[in-house]
C-alpha cells in the first residue's frame, strides 16, 4: 500500500500508467474539493432557453433572487439550433468531433445571451480560460454564466453506430459540478422531473419522485429527460452522488431545489 507520496511516486515510475495496482493505490487519496459550497445549475436549451421570454424571464428572475444566498454555476444547453445543425451535419457525413464543435458553438450563443440579460446584475459569462476566474465571481457576485457543452472538440468520442455525440450539455455541466467538488447539480428542464415515457407523446407516462441509476438502465429508460451517457458520469463520480431534476417553468420549483427539498425527481448512483 502505498500510504506516502514518495511510495506513490516509486509506483509511477515503476508501473505502466495502465497497472491495476497502481491505478487502485493513486485512486485512494481524496479528491480537494475546489468549491464545495458551490451548486451547479443546467438550464434545458430546447425546454427553457429556445421559450424566450416566456420561459426565461421568470427563471432567470428567481436566480437573481436565490443567488444572494447560494453560489451558482450556471451551464446552458444547445437546444433547438443544435438539433438543426447535427441534423446538416450527420447528412453529411461529418464525423462526431465535428458535431460535437456545432453544438458548442449555440451553447456558448446560449450563455452568452444569459449573461447579456443578466449583466446589470454583475453576473458574467466565461469560457475556456475564464473558468480559472469563476471562484472571483462568485466571491464577488454569487453566480457565474458558461457554456454546458464539455471541451472535447474534434476529440470526442463518437457513440456506437451514431455521429451525435453522446457528451453534451447535460454530461458538461455535470462534469463541472465533479471536477469542482459541488455540493448539488440541478438540471432545469421544462417537465416535472422523469416519468416511466416521454410525457409530451405519452398519456400513461407515470411521474418517477427517486430512483437510481440502475433501476433506469434495468427500466429501458434511454429516452430520458437525461443525456444516458451522463449516468455513467454519476455512478464513477466521487463527489456528487446523486442529481436533481426539476421544471424551472414553475416559479418557486428551482429555490426549493436549492434549499434541499425534493422537488422534481431525483436520481442517485447507486
Amino acid at each position: 500500500m502505498a500510504s506516502t507520496t514518495a511510495e506513490l511516486e516509486a509506483l509511477l515510475m515503476q508501473r505502466s500508467l495502465t497497472d491495476p495496482h497502481l491505478l487502485a493505490e493513486a485512486s485512494k487519496a481524496a479528491d480537494f474539493q475546489i468549491l464545495p459550497d458551490a451548486t451547479v445549475i443546467k438550464i434545458g436549451g430546447q425546454s427553457v432557453i429556445d421559450r424566450g421570454r416566456a420561459g426565461l424571464y421568470p427563471l432567470l428572475d428567481e436566480i437573481v433572487e436565490v443567488r444572494k444566498s447560494h453560489q451558482l454555476l450556471i451551464g446552458t444547453g444547445a437546444g433547438t439550433r443544435a438539433r438543426h445543425l447535427y441534423s446538416i451535419a450527420a447528412g453529411l457525413n461529418l464525423p462526431a468531433g465535428v458535431l460535437s464543435q456545432l453544438g458548442a458553438s449555440v451553447a456558448n450563443q446560449n450563455a452568452i445571451i444569459l449573461g447579456q440579460l443578466l449583466a446589470k446584475y454583475g453576473i458574467p459569462a466565461v469560457e475556456g480560460a475564464g473558468l480559472s476566474a469563476v471562484p472571483l465571481y462568485l466571491a464577488e457576485v454569487n453566480a457565474v454564466l458558461f457554456s454546458g457543452m464539455p471541451p472535447y472538440g474534434l476529440w470526442m468520442l463518437p457513440a456506437p453506430g451514431d455521429v451525435i455525440p453522446p457528451y453534451r450539455t447535460d454530461a458538461g455541466c455535470f462534469l463541472i459540478a465533479e471536477q469542482f467538488g459541488c455540493k448539488a447539480m440541478i438540471f432545469v428542464k421544462d417537465e416535472d422531473g422523469l416519468y416511466t415515457a416521454n410525457p409530451k407523446t405519452s398519456k400513461d407516462a407515470k411521474f418517477i419522485p427517486k430512483i437510481s441509476v440502475d433501476e433506469m438502465k434495468a427500466q429501458g429508460l434511454h429516452d430520458s429527460i437525461l443525456e444516458f451517457p451522463m449516468l455513467d458520469l454519476l455512478q464513477q463520480a466521487r463527489h456528487i452522488h446523486q442529481v436533481q431534476v426539476v421544471n424551472g417553468l414553475v416559479p418557486g420549483n428551482l429555490t426549493r431545489a436549492l434549499a434541499g427539498e425534493h422537488v422534481g425527481t431525483i436520481i442517485t448512483a447507486r
